[in-house]
């Protein structure tokens, strides 16, 4: 399974769209790319393999693996790329602004549900991000 974010860079932000077998799910807001810096920089362009993850904090969500120079990468709900976000990418249903947006957890929720299900069939999940 692959899921493709095709991003667009701003100085403010990163707003990406996030797609599945060529269908569109909703959005993505990310930090700006500050040449991969940790905590505030979005990740560098390529594919990375999915794996589930929990947390008390965020319940179930997705942790992006073998990000060259950074660790615990995840896909996780936000609204606001710069207050809540250290190099993590967050799906939104709808733009609101750069590195803004709405209603984060029910796509989230909606992504975890289409990995899941493939890890159930022991399907490798792939994150392509390019440009």
């Amino acid at each position: 399974m692959e899921l493709v974010l095709h991003r667009t860079y701003y100085e403010e932000g990163t707003n990406s769209a996030l797609f599945y077998n060529s269908k569109f799910l909703g959005f993505a807001i990310e930090l700006s790319w500050l040449n991969n810096q940790r905590n505030i920089s979005c990740i560098p362009e390529g594919k990375y393999e999915l794996k589930a993850r929990y947390s008390k904090k965020f319940k179930h969500h997705l942790h992006i693996l073998n990000v060259k120079g950074r660790s615990l990468i995840l896909l996780h709900p936000a609204n606001n790329a710069k207050r809540e976000l250290r190099g993590c990418i967050a799906p939104v249903t709808q733009l609101n602004g750069i590195g803004k947006g709405s209603y984060s957890k029910p796509l989230l929720q909606k992504l975890v549900s289409l990995c899941y299900q493939a890890f159930d069939r022991n399907e490798t999940v792939l994150l392509t991000i390019k440009s």
